[in-house]
């Protein structure tokens, strides 16, 4: 009987401890499913969150319109520049969900949408809060892309340059840096202002070797600024029903409205003209 109680109890002792090593062995494997899987799941975040739109979230576009005269000056415009490639500018006043990247053209969807430039920063420290995604957005989209620095014209142009050279990292194939100006200095006189908008365009075509896109109206180029900045590459607005944003300069890039309707854009846009080709176009961006 002795050997019978010792047999039960070496047993029982055997039995425990393989039901320990196989509670165990499955807490590991269990372990390693549920890592797994969330290394699966931030891994395939991009793809799930592009499946859950296409199907339960689907894009609605909105019907935007505009007055008659500025309809028929923007369809004159573009019937008048076919030759020519099209883009369009924004900023945070654009929100993220407005925009659907895969579809963007105008024209009753017959001219596609070839370049984007998106606000980067202002002044001295400030940056657009949706910069970072649209950056990204335009280049998984293959758009040409540019950024551009909104100036403040009282303000330091050093600090204001490094604000810009700090949030944004030009690639190969991006437009060259952007110089957006369109204020006025309180503080300031002409001479001053142009003094310092050199200094902002020396540091960053230093960095990029390349000379900047300056950006302004009309009327504030041949005011302030004609004369002073030969050999930049120009973008104008002007939106009034002219056949060019000047009559006499030459210009790579004019916004002709502030109006513009996308298709894929749930708000009205800035509409800008390249005065070339596609290929002209990406013979201007950074090598």
């Amino acid at each position: 009987m002795p050997r019978k109680k010792s047999f039960k109890n070496t047993a029982g002792k055997r039995y425990k401890a393989r039901r320990k090593n196989y509670l165990f062995r499955r807490g590991a494997v269990l372990a390693v499913l549920i890592v797994t899987l969330i290394g699966t799941g931030f891994y395939l975040k991009h793809s799930v969150s592009y499946y859950y739109a296409l199907y339960f979230n689907k894009f609605t576009h909105r019907k935007l319109h505009n007055t008659e005269t500025e309809s028929m000056r923007i369809q004159r415009i573009i019937t008048d520049n076919l030759d020519k490639t099209y883009g369009f500018d924004i900023s945070h006043y654009q929100n993220k969900e407005d925009i659907q990247w895969d579809s963007l053209s105008i024209g009753n969807r017959t001219i596609p949408l070839e370049f984007v430039v998106m606000r980067a920063t202002m002044g001295n420290r400030s940056a657009d809060r949706h910069f970072d995604e649209f950056w990204e957005q335009a280049k998984k989209h293959q758009l040409i892309r540019g950024a551009y620095h909104f100036y403040r014209a009282d303000e330091d142009p050093v600090i204001q340059a490094n604000n810009f050279l700090d949030n944004v990292k030009l690639e190969s194939g991006d437009l060259p840096p952007i110089l957006d100006i369109e204020k006025i200095p309180r503080r300031k006189t002409r001479e001053k202002l142009v003094k310092d908008l050199k200094v902002w365009c020396k540091i960053v075509e230093e960095t990029y070797g390349q000379k900047p896109i300056l950006y302004t109206y009309y009327h504030y180029y041949k005011d302030f600024l004609k004369g002073e900045f030969d050999g930049y590459p120009l973008w104008l607005a002007n939106y009034n029903d002219v056949p060019a944003p000047s009559p006499d300069a030459d210009w790579n890039f004019w916004q002709f409205t502030e109006n513009g309707i996308v298709y894929g854009i749930n708000t009205k846009v800035d509409l800008n003209i390249y005065n070339g080709s596609t290929w002209s176009l990406k013979g201007l961006t950074l090598d």
